[in-house]
């Protein structure tokens, strides 16, 4: 394998307690509590992430699968067609962990999964449990539904995780090995497979590949696939039609949704984010990244039409997207429903990666932007304190008389279960959150840009010679972050701040002296100069008030409270039952708490008041308008991410202001 390297992932050392205690949760928690679900050990409830019958919901059985698909067990395939992924993302969460902290046990399990892999993995490099266990003569015959290209991606991105941290090779070799089976059976080439996975995420594990290796027939299969995509609208219909054709047993033949799979039109031609969520910014992640690297600049184009169309008109104020549990997808522009959303935490990460991918290759703080608001809010929303429970759909209001009662909200979780009968949310939090510090900086050719302020030290290279760069933050009602560059090389080192939109009245001192902010596309410069450069940047910690645009029905005449890059919702346990009769009126206030479960938190304390439902509504449905009686009530906001840890009640995060009444 090529070992040029062309792009590596920051060397970010993260030091800010709030991501640290996050860091060893998934150490501590999450890597040991997934083990034993993985291995269908342990008292673990598993639920449907909605009212569905055919959600297999009894065990895991991803070891199982693997064992057997070895041969060292016998039996069938239980569960998702995918499941084999789950695994993938236990492995690359750990992985994660590894590059941040030595474990030799956790090292041996990995080691130990790679040795079963090796023996599951076909000689021809075929890899997926299903179809090698229960549906051989379907290999590579269902792509709408399969997976199987999209676990590999998945094989992928944890190989190239676990070398990072290790430097062993065995898993990219097992990756390389199942790579060499696709290449085989799919290209132009007559008796080939011309066409792509119904779900998309190999796409951007091959250009992670390219980057990792320089070997550039990865980034020629991950744009061979991107460009196949929507090449033949009816290519997935056609592949089960032929499967009939030629006597295969199969199971029903469905009427396939093109726009679903984003694939009823060529990928340069989508401009909106349509279809369902996590599979359109996977798929525009690779978009951005291949073109990037191939200065392909309609790919580039498109993929910024998607980004743009999601965050302007399609994305919630957590950054959550997908408005319907139908499809887990898009609808239209403008169609934000807090109580019926979907809000994916796969597609909160997803975007997350996306954002990041396109800063990569535009310097634009709106990217990192959308990048704070997703890992301070609609990512982390995701899991429970305490590492164990997650959400598979991230609400912005929940009565959880209806999510039990109201089938089209049986998405709508009031409570954190511990484990999904699809279960790709939780490994994909344990990989994401030990790697955050890569999302703090991005280094370019010529410029390294401060994202994030998380307190963390980039280590880097300019022209051969290391450079340092720290940042410090003390966040309180007047705030300091201090900076310092130090580097050996007596080149200029450009450095693009990020100062955030809720950081008011920003004062730059650059060695000891106030500095002229020299703004560019977001971002404040300070040119390094010295062996050693200060920076200091004092401000103030808004609260903001947001309201959406206007033809969002379901937000006119509310606001969202935000402090920081954190949104805040109303809890039943902090304000009583039917949050949706109270209304904001006058000041907000922050008020530091220490929570025996919540931690260490800023709540927001406001004026505000409660519609009385007077003894007139008494069996009474409807009424001629009246004047609402109202009654002082003193709000507590919450940040949103740490809702539903405390107890069950509702929770909402779009309240009235005092002049949207009538």
């Amino acid at each position: 394998m090529n070992k040029q390297v062309l792009q590596q992932q920051p060397k970010v050392t993260v030091s800010d307690r709030f991501w640290l205690k996050y860091r060893q949760l998934v150490k501590e928690e999450m890597i040991p509590f997934q083990w034993e679900v993985l291995n269908d050990r342990g008292n673990v409830i598993i639920e449907s992430e909605r009212d569905d019958a055919t959600i297999p919901t009894e065990k895991s059985h991803v070891i199982e699968n693997f064992k057997i698909a070895a041969g060292l067990k016998e039996g069938n395939h239980y569960g998702w067609l995918f499941q084999d992924s789950d695994l993938y993302k236990w492995i690359e969460a750990a992985a994660n962990t590894l590059a941040l902290e030595k474990d030799e046990a956790l090292v041996a399990q990995v080691e130990e999964t790679i040795d079963l892999l090796e023996v599951a993995q076909d000689d021809d490099g075929y890899l997926s449990t299903y179809y090698q266990i229960d549906a051989p003569q379907l290999k590579f015959r269902r792509l709408f539904e399969s997976h199987e290209l999209y676990c590999i991606g998945h094989l992928i991105e944890a190989a190239i995780a676990y070398h990072e941290a290790t430097g062993s090779e065995r898993l990219l070799q097992i990756a390389d090995k199942a790579i060499a089976c696709i290449e085989t059976h799919f290209g132009k080439a007559e008796g080939k497979i011309d066409g792509s996975d119904g779900h998309q995420e190999i796409e951007l594990a091959l250009v992670r590949l390219y980057e990792l290796t320089g070997n550039r027939k990865y980034l020629d299969l991950s744009a061979y696939f991107l460009a196949v995509r929507g090449e033949n609208p009816h290519f997935f219909a056609e592949q089960l039609e032929e499967n009939d054709r030629l006597g295969l047993q199969q199971g029903p033949k469905p009427v396939i949704n093109t726009v679903y799979h984003q694939a009823d039109k060529p990928v340069i031609e989508q401009d909106t984010a349509r279809g369902h969520a996590v599979r359109l910014v996977y798929m525009a992640q690779a978009m951005a990244g291949a073109g990037h690297h191939k200065q392909d600049e309609k790919l580039i184009g498109a993929a910024k039409k998607i980004w743009d169309n999601i965050v302007q008109k399609r994305m919630y104020v957590t950054g959550g997207i997908g408005s319907t549990v139908r499809g887990e997808a898009f609808t239209c522009d403008y169609d934000l429903p807090n109580d019926l959303m979907y809000c994916e935490t796969c597609a909160a990460i997803g975007l997350l990666n996306f954002s990041n991918e396109l800063l990569k290759t535009e310097t634009d703080s709106q990217y990192a932007d959308i990048m704070e608001r997703l890992l301070y809010n609609g990512i982390i929303s995701g899991m429970a304190l305490d590492g164990k429970h997650f959400f598979y759909v991230n609400p912005l209001e929940v009565d959880p008389q209806a999510s039990a009662l109201n089938p089209d909200k049986s998405h709508v979780k009031a409570k954190r279960p511990s484990w999904f009968g699809c279960a790709c949310c939780p490994p994909n939090l344990a990989r994401t959150l030990p790697a955050v510090g890569r999302y703090a900086f991005t280094q370019k050719a010529d410029e390294v840009l401060l994202n994030l302020f998380i307190d963390s030290e980039l280590a880097g290279e300019q022209v051969g010679k290391p450079y340092t760069i720290r940042q410090s933050h003390t966040f309180s009602e007047t705030s300091r972050t201090v900076i310092t560059v130090e580097k050996a090389s007596s080149e200029r080192l450009h450095l693009g701040i990020r100062i955030p939109y809720w950081a008011e009245n920003p004062v730059l001192v650059v060695d000891g002296e106030e500095a002229i902010a020299d703004i560019r596309n977001g971002y404040t410069y300070v040119t390094a100069k010295a062996e050693s450069t200060a920076i200091e940047l004092t401000y103030t910690i808004a609260i903001n008030e947001l309201e959406a645009h206007p033809l969002v029905k379901a937000d006119k005449g509310k606001v969202a409270l935000q402090r920081g890059p954190f949104i805040y919702c109303l809890e039943e346990q902090d304000n009583g039952k039917q949050l949706h009769l109270l209304a904001l009126t006058g000041a907000i206030r922050p008020r530091f708490r220490s929570d025996m479960i919540l931690g260490d938190i800023v709540c927001l304390e406001a004026e505000g008041e409660m519609h009385v439902m007077e003894d007139g509504w008494q069996d009474t449905l409807y009424r001629v308008h009246q004047k609402p009686q109202t009654v002082p009530k003193k709000l507590t906001f919450i940040p949103y991410y740490s809702w539903g840890n405390r107890s069950l009640g509702e929770m909402q995060v779009w309240v009235d202001k005092e002049d949207a009444h009538v």
